[in-house]
């Protein structure tokens, strides 16, 4: 098969990420000395500098890992919580009946910067200085304008200029959008970490302690601050039209914390596939592939109607159960074990006919009755923003065009550690940049529901139920696999494609990666409006005409994307001590290297 690129192959060290800059990193602490998690951590820094229309300091991440010294595989959770004070009865008092996609209403703790400093105290053996060091420098020097980061400050220069000025001063170019090709830098984000590193290194010479007053200094002591002043006092316009205060305050930070789980897990022939908790989508991944291990996928061309009508189908029961079963465990009793089962499985493999459901359609796990109200009122086009907002990750139009988006990185070392990470929030077009710091919070609180009766209702100290989605897979028992993509809901769709072509079609990661691609639009989108398209498949361009034809046949709503539109994704493999990574060329802006 034709490949973009080759199937980077080494046993040194391997790393694959949506910028080239952060995969530059990675390699680099590779080459010091420095280990996965040590590379991932200054990847994940810089990355929020390369790409702040698509991940931010104040953002959040999950991340899964197999760490070498304990052999064991754990979670990374570094979703932050929904504050205090935000509870349905204040948006109802403000009459709202969703919750914003931009501005201040919808932050949560952002969680991005104590994950990271978890992971190298526990894992990691760099300083937090060589942690922050290369985003310092980009931060500082500047990083080159692409054309993506030039048309999404574009798309709210109006905002920028009228009512979110502090965002202004920072990526406007005197008022106007930075030209393509020239140095955007952020000179408040590099003195925000230049002075963690200096309240760190004035804890003494140990590393924990450096490490310890790093996280203190974020959520208990200047920025914690800064954060409260701003969120407390200042009004801010949002995409409801209307002014608004933040409900995020230094308690909400102080009284958080990044916490390690174990992941769900699901065996797939000879794999055993883990994703996060159902606090997130992931779960819609190991639903998805329960269903169709029996119908011998490996039978049918991946670019055939049989085949892209049987996985799409799947993906629309298993995004059903997302509406009507997904949410934060410590608050929701969520019926994991049945939704998880072979048995379960079995059922709703079942419901799959041989032209398309029209229909949301959610299962009874142990006899349960499902809600999906809030999910049917959403029924309908989500509509176009307005001339002022550009939101954040929300998905890929139908013409395969991505409104936001996030990032993903991939690292093994030569030991046999092994992380896949999702960074994603604190986008620029999300909310106003809190002017001290240089850098704006997260709005992933606009994936609840106002709705008590709904798994993912909002709550104080709930964690939303997030489309950040890494996966790992182990082969024959032993860790074989991490990748990812951004997307918002797309990525659980784009990530479950890749291990098809790669388990059930032999193909090498490049060929899984470029392969032409899908995605449904059936279910309610996770991102503010949160409408939806009954029966709605989005396809790349290179599917054979006669496989589109027949998709219409059967009922499908198809929408043809460009030729390459659908999806980031990335992907590193370990056999033995052959360790190989690939990139996506979509965008072309992710790069696999090792060596």
């Amino acid at each position: 098969m034709f490949t973009t690129r080759p199937e980077i192959t080494g046993t040194y060290g391997v790393v694959s990420t949506t910028h080239w800059l952060a995969s530059a990193v990675a390699m680099g602490v590779l080459e010091k000395g420095g280990n996965a998690f040590d590379a991932a951590i200054a990847a994940g820094f810089t990355i929020q500098v390369a790409e702040p229309h698509l991940n931010g300091p104040g953002g959040e991440f999950p991340a899964i890992f197999h760490s070498a010294r304990d052999g064991r595989i754990r979670v990374m959770c570094a979703q932050g919580v929904a504050p205090e004070k935000a509870t349905i009865a204040h948006f109802r008092e403000l009459g709202l009946s969703t919750v914003p996609g931009s501005g201040l209403l919808s932050a949560m703790v952002p969680g991005a910067f104590g994950g990271w400093m978890t992971l190298l105290r526990d894992y990691g053996t760099i300083s937090v200085r060589d942690a922050l060091s290369p985003a310092i420098y980009y931060a500082e020097t500047g990083i080159p304008v692409l054309p993506k980061i030039a048309t999404f400050i574009g798309r709210v220069q109006k905002l920028f200029t009228e009512e979110w000025t502090a965002s202004g001063a920072v990526y406007l170019d005197n008022g106007k959008v930075p030209e393509v090709g020239s140095f955007l830098s952020n000179p408040a984000i590099a003195a925000t970490y230049r002075r963690i590193i200096h309240e760190a290194e004035a804890a003494g010479a140990g590393r924990e302690a450096q490490i310890e007053t790093a996280k203190s200094a974020w959520y208990q002591g200047f920025i914690a601050e800064a954060i409260d002043r701003f969120y407390t006092h200042e009004p801010v316009l949002d995409s409801s039209g209307r002014y608004h205060k933040g409900l995020l305050r230094g308690g909400d930070m102080a009284a958080w914390d990044a916490t390690y789980e174990e992941p769900g897990t699901l065996n797939y022939r000879n794999y055993t596939v883990c994703k996060t908790d159902f606090w997130g989508q992931g779960p819609v991944m190991l639903q998805t592939l329960a269903m169709l291990e029996p119908l011998g996928l490996s039978n049918l061309p991946a670019d055939g109607p049989d085949y892209v009508h049987l996985v799409v189908e799947a993906m629309k029961l298993a995004f059903a159960d997302r509406e009507a079963w997904y949410g934060d465990p410590n608050f929701v009793d969520v019926p994991r074990e049945t939704l998880l089962s072979a048995a379960y499985a079995t059922a709703r493999r079942e419901l799959i006919g041989e032209t398309a459901s029209p229909d949301l359609r959610p299962g009874a796990p142990d006899g349960r009755t499902p809600n999906i109200d809030a999910a049917l009122a959403a029924d309908g086009d989500p509509g176009e923003i307005g001339h002022y907002f550009s939101l954040g990750e929300p998905t890929v139009q139908p013409t395969g065009e991505a409104r936001g988006d996030t990032v993903h990185i991939d690292v093994i070392d030569r030991h046999g550690n092994m992380i896949a990470v999702t960074p994603s929030g604190g986008w620029l077009q999300s909310a106003p940049v809190i002017p001290e710091l240089g850098f704006c919070l997260n709005t992933r609180g606009q994936m609840f529901w106002l709705d008590e009766n709904s798994p993912s209702s909002l709550q104080p100290k709930k964690r939303p139920r997030t489309t950040l989605s890494p996966s790992f897979a182990l082969k024959d028992g032993k860790p074989y696999l991490a990748w990812g993509t951004p997307g918002g809901d797309q990525q659980d769709q784009w990530q479950t494609l890749l291990f098809l072509n790669h388990v059930e079609k032999g193909m090498n990661l490049q060929e899984a990666i470029d392969h032409p691609a899908f995605h449904t639009e059936h279910f309610p989108l996770s991102f503010w409006p949160r409408g939806r398209q009954p029966g709605r498949l989005v396809v790349e361009n290179r599917y054979p005409e006669a496989t589109l034809a027949e998709l219409k046949r059967r009922g499908h709503d198809v929408v043809r994307g460009d030729d390459w539109s659908e999806g980031r994704l990335c992907a590193a493999s370990k056999s033995g001590d052959v360790l190989r990574a690939a990139a996506n060329p979509r965008g072309m802006q992710g790069y696999a290297a090792g060596r």
